[in-house]
Parts: structure tokens; sequence; C-alpha cells
């Protein structure tokens, strides 16, 4: 009877012990969990309530940092950019900026050239750094890419000294032949060969003035608002008769073939423009006595079947370094001859951003002193419709 008292109170004690140790597991469990981790300590609880969320939402890469310039919080962005790594910020003088920053609560703002990180061009990344004290302890940066508007900035500002210097050209020749003719006024036949050359420029200026209103149409205009089928054997036939003058003058053939009873979908007028460009080019280019063929196919597609205009000259040929530029704007391969045939350095331009706007690709084969060929690929004209109707239904989907 002893022993089994003794062992009931073995059994009680034991529960009592089991039961003791269970509740103080349960309370340090909960004071663990209570316990801010060193996570948390560098996010939550150390950012003001709702600077989480509003840098969040925000377009600029952000980075705050703490009193031991540690990384507290950082956007995607400014991981992408490679201005954090490793819990820390990457850029010394972003950083020495977030540390005066700091000290004296002064708003910092800066704008860098940052390598590109993983690539091996020579080209700088464009940023923007603004630093701010945020509460007493941290600091914000906040950095933008200014590369693409840099870019742009640059593409701005050489149009516009080309647009004034080809501009200049002409309009100089018109003052000075003008004063030409004032001059000989008494030399009749003098005053006759000044006002050939007026003419001469005066075309020249106003070819000029016509395809940089064109290239701006195409640049701003949607192309397929307006679209319709449009007949390949159409398009070729007047860019032929475009040309027909100036060919015969030189005596050069024109030759058209391929398949017949072709349509592709889009903007008549943009793409006998674009043609025409083209045919225009390969007379221009080609000496007398040869041969310029345009000939149209179809050719099949994974999206659809593509209309290929194909335009061949036995011209002087576009050298390898040269064919990587011949569609800049105002780029010429042989500046003399351009002049002489009253080129702008636009047409191809206008070419591919009329190609481009219609879904299609321009395309250029060439060998000195063997000739060029200018391929058009252009979607047909029930893939072209297809395209702009889905593009359409997309829309409306986006806009509900």
């Amino acid at each position: 009877m002893n022993v089994n008292a003794a062992v009931a109170a073995a059994a009680a004690l034991a529960g009592v012990c089991t039961g003791v140790i269970a509740m103080l597991a349960f309370r340090w469990s909960e004071r663990d969990q209570a316990r801010p981790t060193r996570s948390s300590l560098h996010t939550d609880a150390v950012l003001p309530p709702g600077v989480d969320t509003v840098l969040s939402v925000l377009r600029s890469s952000a980075v705050v940092l703490d009193e031991a310039d540690t990384v507290v919080k950082a956007s995607s962005a400014a991981y992408a950019l490679g201005l954090v790594r490793g819990g820390k910020l990457a850029v010394e003088p972003m950083l020495q900026m977030a540390r005066d920053t700091r000290r004296d609560g002064e708003i910092r703002q800066v704008e860098l050239d940052l390598p590109r990180r993983g690539t091996g061009r020579g080209d700088a990344l464009a940023v923007s750094a603004r630093v701010a004290p945020l509460g007493s302890r941290l600091v914000l940066l906040l950095v933008e890419d200014l590369t693409e508007a840099r870019r742009i900035e640059a593409v701005r500002r050489d149009f516009v000294a080309n647009v004034s210097h080809e501009l200049k050209t002409p309009v100089g020749a018109l003052s000075l032949l003008s004063e030409a003719v004032m001059d000989a006024a008494d030399d009749p036949e003098a005053v006759n060969r000044f006002a050939g050359r007026m003419q001469i420029e005066a075309t020249r200026l106003t070819n000029l003035v016509q395809e940089l209103i064109d290239l701006s149409r195409v640049q701003n205009d949607d192309p397929l608002e307006d679209a319709e089928p449009v007949r390949v054997d159409e398009l070729v036939a007047e860019a032929v008769d475009r040309c027909r003058h100036q060919a015969g003058t030189k005596q050069i053939t024109m030759a058209s073939g391929g398949a017949a009873g072709l349509t592709v979908w889009g903007n008549r007028s943009q793409l006998a423009a674009a043609l025409g460009n083209l045919v225009e080019n390969a007379v221009n280019y080609s000496p007398a006595r040869t041969r310029v063929g345009i000939a149209a196919r179809r050719v099949a597609a994974p999206g659809g079947d593509l209309i290929e205009i194909a335009v061949t000259d036995q011209g002087i040929g576009i050298s390898e370094k040269d064919r990587e530029r011949i569609f800049e704007r105002f780029y010429r391969v042989d500046p003399a001859r351009s002049r002489a045939t009253g080129g702008t350095g636009l047409g191809l331009s206008i070419v591919k951003h009329v190609v481009a706007s219609h879904g299609g690709e321009v395309t250029v084969w060439s060998a000195e002193g063997q000739g060029s060929t200018f391929t058009l690929r252009l979607p047909e004209a029930g893939a072209g419709r297809d395209r702009r109707r889905d593009g359409d239904r997309l829309a409306v989907g986006e806009t509900l």
C-alpha cells in the first residue's frame, strides 16, 4: 500500500513538473515571437509609418540608409541599376552625400555618370541623385535614370542642327544667286543662267521642307487609322511613273515583275511615298544605261503571310560601314552626289518609319560596284487587317 502511494505521488509530481515546463516553454515562445527580428528592425520597426508604402509606389529608385550606412530599405529598381550590393550602397559619391546630409540635415542633389554593370559597352548610365534626411536617424536617397532623356535630347539637338544646316545651304545659294542676277542685269545670258540655278535651289528647298513635313507626319500619325487594302501593282506602277522621266534622261531601263494581284494593308499615300523614295534613289545612284527592277512576291511567315517588294539597281553600291547608317536622318553615302541629284538625306528615314508603322521592316543588300537591293516586307492585307482588329480588341479590353 505504501509502495502504491509512493508511485502515485511520484506520478503526480512528474505531471506537475511537465506542466510547469510546458508553461515556461509556451511563455518563452511567445516572448521570442514578440521580440523583433533583425530584418524587422531594418524595415517596419525602423521606418516611420507610411514611408514603406510611399517608397513602393515611387518611380524613382529609392534607398534608405541608417546611421551605419546600412541599407534599411531599397526598391527593386535600385538593385537593377546596381546601386545596392551586399546590403551596402555601392556608389561612393552617393554614399558621401548621404553622410554629409546625415551630419548637417541639408538636402543635396547631383547628376552622375555611372558605368553600366554587366555590359561591355563604353556608354555610361546617367542618373540624378537626391538625398534628404528621413526622421532623426535615417537618410533617403532617390535616383532618377536620365539616360533615355539625355539620348532623346541629343537626337533632338542633332536634328535641329542638321535641319538648320540643310536649310542654310539652299537659302544661302538663293541669296548669292539673287545678288548675281542684280549685278548681271545688263547680261541676259547670265541672268538666264543664274535664274536657272535659282530654280534648282528653290526646288531643293521645297523638297527638303516637304520631306520634313512627311517625316513629321509618319512619326506622329497612326497610318492604320485610315488603312485600306492597297494593291501592290498600283504602288509599283506609281513609283515607276514617278521616276520615268529621270530614268529616261539617263537611259535607265525600268522593269517590274513578280507575282500579280498582291495586296497589303495600310495607308496608300505613305506606302506610295516609301516605295517611290526607294525607286528614286535607285535611279539617282545608278549610272547611265543600266537597269532598275521592282519585283513583288508573297512569303510565308509564322504570324501570317508577308508581301516582299524588292527594288534592285546596278549602281555604285553601299559600303558595309555605310549600310549601318543609311536609314539615319540626313545621312548621305556620297554627299557630293546627293547634292548633285537634289537628295535631302531624309528619303530612307521616311521609308524606315513608314514600314515600321505598318508592322513591317526594310532590309538592304549591297556590294560596292555591283548595286543594291532594298526589300520592303509588309503584312498581307488579310493578316494586317486581323492584326489591326486584334489590337483594337486589346485596346477596348484595356479600357474596360
